[in-house]
């Protein structure tokens, strides 16, 4: 199979991607450490402005936490609210394998993510694939999310590469369009299977190419 000689680097969405979440396991946690409910905590973190505006970079994580504890009634310090915070997370072994075929296979490779400080304190700690990049542009960095144009125009800015030179997988079908939309070769990501096969088809991986 002949490799898309266009493609010069890959940029990964991090959540959903690589690694899976699930706020619903910290929202236990801090309930319980809170006196409001589980359904109110969901409320007022996740679903309300709150967690936007942190994950944009408009909040630090201690405006983040204080805001949070004012409205829940949390209980304990700004350290065990970040242990219980951001320990949502699990890895997508197969995703993670792709990452570490790409990249040992000279591509540069990108985290391009909506996200905030803590979680990514808690990444960065615990699975050692995430500073294995070639470079990361998170939301709260540069106070703007995806799909906002500005927020890719910094990927290319950073990256170097723009256009079909770049290889595009995240899970959110308006994040991919607005890839697209500037000439990315961007794909959903739904099942690592289904990805990897894309991979393989376009001569990405090692040992793909005739």
């Amino acid at each position: 199979m002949t490799t898309n000689q266009s493609i010069k680097a890959i940029v990964f969405d991090l959540g959903k991607v690589l690694v899976d979440f699930d706020y619903s396991i910290a929202i236990r946690k801090i309930a319980a450490r809170s006196t409001i409910s589980v359904a109110d905590l969901s409320r007022s973190i996740t679903t309300a402005p709150l967690l936007l505006d942190y994950e944009c970079g408009k909040l630090t994580s201690e405006e983040f936490f204080v805001r949070v504890r004012s409205a829940t009634g949390f209980q304990g310090d700004i350290e065990e609210f970040a242990n219980l915070f951001g320990n949502i997370f699990s890895p997508i072994e197969p995703m993670i394998d792709l990452h570490r075929s790409l990249s040992g296979g000279g591509f540069p490779t990108f985290i391009f993510s909506n996200t905030n400080d803590l979680a990514v304190r808690h990444i960065r700690k615990t699975f050692p694939f995430f500073n294995r990049f070639s470079g990361y542009v998170l939301s709260y960095e540069h106070g703007s999310m995806k799909p906002a144009a500005e927020f890719y125009r910094v990927l290319e800015q950073q990256s170097g590469f723009r256009g079909p030179e770049i290889f595009y997988l995240d899970d959110r079908p308006e994040n991919v369009a607005a890839g697209a939309a500037r000439g990315w070769q961007a794909v959903v990501h739904q099942t690592p299977e289904e990805t990897i096969r894309k991979v393989r088809a376009l001569g990405l991986l090692g040992g793909d190419s005739d």
